[in-house]
């Protein structure tokens, strides 16, 4: 991306604001016997750290940014002229932040003409900080990430998310096809962005996601476009807060799990 006025590049800028975002979220961690913890819906979690984090990204970002929007998962959102909106989730995997996990991570994506464009995640407890996107080169704590390998049926594994509102039947559906149909194992982490990262790192093959929102994805999306990843999202026809039924992996990946979303449903 561009150099700005600041002769920073917009992706050193946005790095340095998830790590300082990181930083905010690790105090309430270390804390967390002392945090509230409210339902937004069954096994849907929101706490202060969450609103906190979020109205520090909104923030910087329009300080940073100020001709951009900005979109926020627990409900912040700044309109702005330039047609770019920087998307956020202050914490992908809440749930697993509060029992004390390490598959959390804050996720910053742009969307620009109806598409991700670039995204920044940075994964506190663990130290990941992945970046990439058009025109940026995809890196994993600033080293570049290599495309990701053929799928090998004989010992693939994908990533599943499926969120607490999804049909039973559908649930089962997907454990079935996987175990019967793919032959391949399969796991499920608790965290979309966390997911998304196992991909361009090769720990899996793919993922599937019935239920994830737009803000889950919307900074690993053109992290892994770099790296041969595809996806079955129409962007066309997705609006900002809908939920998503979609995978993504290699082309062969795809090809193989798109019977599965003929399938089943998204959540409600």
């Amino acid at each position: 991306m561009a150099d700005l006025h600041t002769g920073h590049t917009a992706e050193a800028i946005v790095e340095e604001i998830a790590r300082k975002a990181g930083a905010l979220a690790l105090q309430y961690f270390r804390k967390l016997a002392d945090l509230p913890v409210e339902k937004k819906g069954h096994l849907d979690l929101v706490t202060e750290a969450d609103r906190q984090v979020e109205e520090f990204l909104i923030a910087n970002l329009k300080r940073s940014f100020p001709e951009d929007g900005v979109y926020g998962e627990e409900g912040g959102e700044i309109n702005g002229t330039s047609g770019r909106t920087w998307v956020i989730d202050p914490i992908d995997g809440t749930f697993n932040f509060v029992r004390g996990g390490q598959n959390w991570a804050i996720s910053i994506g742009l969307y620009e003409h109806r598409r991700p464009v670039f995204g920044v995640i940075y994964a506190p407890v663990r130290d990941l900080m992945l970046t990439g996107g058009r025109d940026v080169e995809t890196q994993l704590n600033d080293k570049p990430l290599q495309p990701i390998p053929p799928l090998d049926l004989s010992r693939a594994s994908m990533g599943v998310g499926i969120h607490p509102s999804v049909a039973t039947e559908d649930r089962l559906e997907v454990v079935r096809f996987i175990s019967d149909d793919l032959r391949i194992s399969f796991r499920c982490c608790g965290s979309a962005t966390l997911s998304l990262i196992e991909v361009a790192m090769g720990e899996t093959d793919g993922y599937v996601s019935l239920g994830d929102s737009t803000w889950d994805v919307m900074a690993a999306l053109p992290i892994l476009g770099n790296l041969g990843v595809s996806h079955t999202i129409d962007w066309d026809r997705t609006e900002l807060p809908q939920k998503l039924r979609f995978a993504c992996g290699s082309d062969a990946f795809l090809e193989k799990v798109r019977p599965l979303l003929q399938k089943v449903a998204v959540a409600a």
